[in-house]
């Protein structure tokens, strides 16, 4: 087991690997302009995380034929640009600020270099990674907790036969703050398009704002297919729904703690080309698929949002936290 209090932002790939390396299973190395990521492989999986925004790029069980996280072939690897794709982490707002919509969608965490806690290997063959994301009072012009001794943001990670992932915020100081929040990730599917393939379950009856339909509300009636664009918070969700993916013939299995809302997002056609980095969908020889790689994701999001905003009180800590789990069909 690897552990010191925490590795300086600035740590050479030396210094990391020295320090936080586990032989034939975790090592850290460069990608795209200089990013750091950590590669995991065990017995259970494989896995690849980035230091800038602490977020997941892959996730791929050794009993699975096809990634469970989907990447952009476009994606930049760039510092402080978002990566389309992966496990972005949403914090400390999500989506547009609710007063300042200059302030970056879906808060700052994601394009922040995050620090290296510990790594180690567990007893079950799964591989453990813990980071914490240094606060600065730079970041005070756009939410007025992020000073030093204030908050804590720590994030803790499992990679196994399952993939676990902890986002903790700490209150340190002693003024209440509210927050919201997301783990936007992105699941790799069969292809969206085809009616009927694609769909979640486990939503039934929930109560849904509807942001590519103007924000009304509604209630889910049955699973959720995709034909269209969909973008969707429900709120007071349960803390279990499935993606059921009959091309993969598998459920990708979602189960959290702490999040009381699920956004379901695919951009659909249309606004995909808008975005313009969502890349191919695998093949680049055919006309017209430059855009096409909404078609093989979607979003399902353990979030806190709208109305299910967390108030983390003085001195407290709020966790939210998802486990995902594959099951063949």
């Amino acid at each position: 087991m690897n552990d010191i209090e925490s590795a300086a932002a600035s740590a050479t790939l030396a210094e990391l690997n020295n320090r936080f390396a586990i032989p034939f299973k975790l090592r850290f190395k460069e990608q795209g302009d200089g990013l750091v990521v950590a590669d995991i492989t065990n017995a259970h999986a494989t896995a690849s995380i980035s230091l800038q925004g602490g977020q997941i790029l892959g996730w791929q069980p050794t009993t699975t034929a096809e990634p469970v996280i989907w990447m952009s072939t476009d994606a930049k690897f760039a510092p402080g640009k978002s990566i389309r794709g992966g496990i972005p982490v949403c914090w400390p707002w999500f989506g547009a600020h609710a007063s300042n919509d200059k302030l970056p969608a879906h808060g700052f965490a994601r394009t922040q270099p995050w620090q290296v806690k510990s790594t180690r290997s567990l007893d079950d063959g799964s591989t453990e990674i813990s980071l914490t994301m240094p606060l600065t009072e730079s970041m005070q012009a756009m939410w007025p907790h992020a000073s030093l001794n204030m908050t804590q943001l720590d994030m803790l990670i499992n990679v196994g036969e399952t993939l676990k992932i902890a986002l903790i915020t700490r209150n340190l100081g002693d003024v209440d703050f509210t927050i919201t929040e997301a783990l936007h990730t992105y699941f790799s599917v069969s292809d969206i398009t085809q009616l009927n393939q694609v769909q979640v379950d486990g939503l039934d009856g929930i109560h849904f704002h509807d942001k590519a339909d103007g924000w009304i509300e509604g209630d889910q009636v049955g699973v959720i297919p995709f034909a269209s664009e969909v973008d969707r918070v429900y709120v007071d969700t349960p803390e279990r729904c499935t993606i059921v993916d009959a091309g993969f013939k598998r459920r990708i299995h979602i189960a959290k703690l702490g999040s009381q809302s699920t956004v379901v997002w695919n951009p659909w056609a249309d606004r995909a080309v808008q975005m313009g980095d969502l890349g191919h969908d695998g093949d680049q020889n055919q006309e017209g698929l430059k855009d096409s790689g909404w078609k093989r994701f979607i979003c399902v999001e353990s979030a806190n949002a709208r109305e299910n905003a967390v108030t983390v009180s003085a001195g407290k800590s709020h966790t939210m936290a998802v486990e995902y789990r594959v099951e063949s069909l």
